[in-house]
């Protein structure tokens, strides 16, 4: 959601108290969708958790770009949906390191490689990539709008149209034809 440059502090956290809650909303969303197919993944097939927890990180990346597209970001500048595509796709990708990073660290650092600790560090890992995630896609891919501008200067009112000081005279019939 855009926040006015212009407006009130009052009016600026209010606008950014909406930012929050609508990303929050995505990605709470985008949570779910990245720790199921997590869970899913190590539950059903021998891939090891890191390489698992990327291709979820991958699956969740999809799914919050609609969600921020299309309903956290409505509002937000629409042109060049390549440079927001390849943006999104690069800061995406640091915070896949992020979040990865962490798990990798926990898993393969420290040995911690059961379910719950597993479960545990991804979530450490994505609330660490999301607060990268929230100032890079507001900073630079889902930009503001320009506020509108007010002018200086008070447009001055359209001079009045005059009124005519009387009705036309009605044209005068035809003379009838004589045949």
């Amino acid at each position: 959601m855009s926040t006015p440059k212009n407006g009130s502090l009052l009016e600026r956290v209010r606008g950014f108290t909406r930012e929050v809650a609508k990303f929050g909303a995505v990605g709470g969303l985008g949570v779910l969708v990245n720790l199921g197919v997590f869970n899913l993944i190590r539950n059903t097939t021998d891939l090891q958790v890191v390489r698992a927890s990327v291709i979820a990180t991958v699956v969740a990346i999809a799914t919050n770009y609609l969600g921020f597209r299309y309903f956290a970001y409505r509002d937000r500048a629409q042109s060049g949906r390549t440079r927001e595509l390849t943006l999104f796709a690069l800061f995406s990708a640091i915070g896949l390191v992020i979040e990865n990073g962490v798990l990798y660290t926990a898993t393969y650092g420290f040995g911690w490689d059961g379910p719950l600790a597993s479960n545990v560090f991804k979530f450490v890992g994505i609330g660490t990539a999301t607060v990268f995630r929230f100032w890079s896609y507001r900073t630079w891919v889902f930009k503001a709008l320009p506020a509108p501008t007010e002018p200086s200067e008070p447009m001055p009112d359209p001079a009045p149209v005059p009124k005519p000081d009387r009705r036309p005279e009605p044209l005068p019939e035809p003379a009838p034809a004589n045949n």
